[in-house]
């Protein structure tokens, strides 16, 4: 049996046993693999490992429960959870929020938003009591607020600046220090989606990557459309660095917030990175 029957098995069964949660050992004993070789190889094969792929599993099957109206308990328990507490941090740990926010889609959260000018434009940016989880470029200020409640429709947004939106302007000021907190980010999903804006988040600064390239670096190589539509719907502009991705076949690509915008922020990087080794 080779590697990719080896793992099509293990996938296979993880999903048959999802709601009794196997352990590494209970899936390895069904291919025939040592624990340590199957999170080896799995993790080659599928880009993630046994566990997240079961988190994964359990998080889409909770999701189905709590849209039809059921409690957390309830969505725990039909998951293969011993209680709330372990549905509560897999939410918090892949989707940024709670089970029962998930359930109201956001309702009573509280996004804080404030504006802010760099050198790329006029800017909103969104938290959460988690982190960072909206920034667009904007030409309307009545327009970009309408469009943050568009994407929390349930949430309470309030116009404040807080230290997150500081640490944005900090960063982009190009003054971030180590008395700063580092930027913290509220993500929300798809698994396919957050594995994307994960590996934007990879790129070095002053590099570029293409659609193609990073289809492979998650391991979907046949992918490349699903990655753009992924990095099309990145709601953090130029923190999650969706601008370093070019057509491999040469020409800018695509940018939600216009192409001169990522010509600009390309060409920016470049000089910084370019300063910095002269300076060096």
């Amino acid at each position: 049996m080779n590697h990719y029957e080896t793992i099509a098995k293990a996938l296979a069964y993880i999903r048959q046993q999802a709601r009794l949660q196997p352990s590494l050992d209970e899936v390895a004993a069904q291919v025939s693999l040592s624990p340590h070789h199957l999170q080896r190889v799995f993790t080659e094969w599928a880009g993630v490992s046994p566990k997240k792929f079961l988190q994964y599993l359990t998080l889409h099957h909770a999701k189905a429960v709590l849209e039809q109206s059921a409690s957390v308990l309830e969505a725990a328990y039909s998951s293969g959870l011993s209680g709330t507490s372990r549905l509560h941090d897999l939410f918090i740990s892949i989707e940024g929020m709670t089970p029962g926010q998930y359930k109201s889609q956001g309702e009573q959260m509280l996004l804080r938003y404030s504006f802010g000018t760099c050198q790329f434009g006029k800017y909103i940016v969104a938290s959460t009591d988690v982190g960072i989880c909206y920034l667009h470029f904007y030409q309307d200020e009545v327009q970009a607020v309408e469009e943050l409640q568009q994407v929390w429709p349930r949430a309470i947004i309030s116009q404040q600046e807080v230290d997150a939106h500081r640490q944005v302007k900090a960063f982009f000021d190009n003054a971030l220090s180590p008395d700063i907190k580092p930027i913290k980010l509220h993500l929300s999903g798809t698994p396919f989606q957050l594995k994307v804006w994960e590996a934007l988040l990879r790129i070095p600064e002053g590099h570029l990557s293409s659609y193609a390239s990073l289809a492979r670096q998650i391991n979907h190589p046949t992918a490349g459309r699903a990655v753009g539509t992924a990095i099309g719907s990145n709601p953090i502009a130029f923190l999650i660095p969706c601008h370093r991705v070019i057509k491999s076949v040469g020409g800018i690509g695509e940018y939600r917030w216009g192409s001169e915008r990522k010509m600009a922020m390309i060409g920016w990087e470049a000089a910084s990175n370019t300063k910095s080794e002269e300076l060096a």
